[in-house]
């Protein structure tokens, strides 16, 4: 048997408790089924929303954000490269909310016309943000002791056989 790589020896250990599956699967269920809907309703949640909201290469963007979410929140759900898709997400999510909600600030966002200011902004964002938060955490300590990762590191850490 072979020793773990260098990159896998970081990637997986996971210092967090095994409360963290609690966010874990509210992340990555939220991320998977947004995906899903991204195919179901591609009018008014897939490419259709990115055409309205002024995304270039709607036709491109919505169906491969759509894969990034339905991929990457299984990941998450399962526990499994949970930091590495983390990092799709949280760029996602930073996207999200620079193209679509912030300029509800100063009430010149195409997909929430009528709404403007701090206030509504807030409202408006607030699954985005949750879902950044949410992400940011796992990107920090991991996908917790009840994960596939966890399982990974601790077989890793065995000692290896002579």
């Amino acid at each position: 048997m072979s020793a773990p790589s260098p990159g896998r020896t970081r990637l997986l250990p996971t210092p967090a408790p095994a409360a963290t599956i609690w966010i874990r699967l509210y992340v990555g269920a939220v991320f998977f089924f947004e995906g899903i809907q991204k195919f179901l309703f591609p009018d008014t949640l897939g490419t259709g929303r990115f055409d309205k909201a002024g995304i270039p290469a709607p036709g491109f963007f919505g169906p491969l954000d759509g894969v990034f979410e339905i991929a990457c929140g299984a990941l998450i759900v399962a526990g499994l490269l949970t930091r590495v898709a983390a990092v799709p997400m949280i760029v996602n999510m930073l996207g999200a909310l620079l193209i679509t909600k912030l300029p509800i600030l100063w009430g010149d966002a195409p997909l929430f016309s009528g709404k403007s200011g701090w206030w509504d902004f807030i409202h408006d964002s607030r699954t985005d943000l949750a879902q950044l938060c949410g992400s940011v955490f796992l990107l920090i300590v991991g996908a917790g002791a009840w994960s596939i990762d966890a399982r990974l590191a601790r077989q890793g850490a065995r000692p290896l056989a002579t």
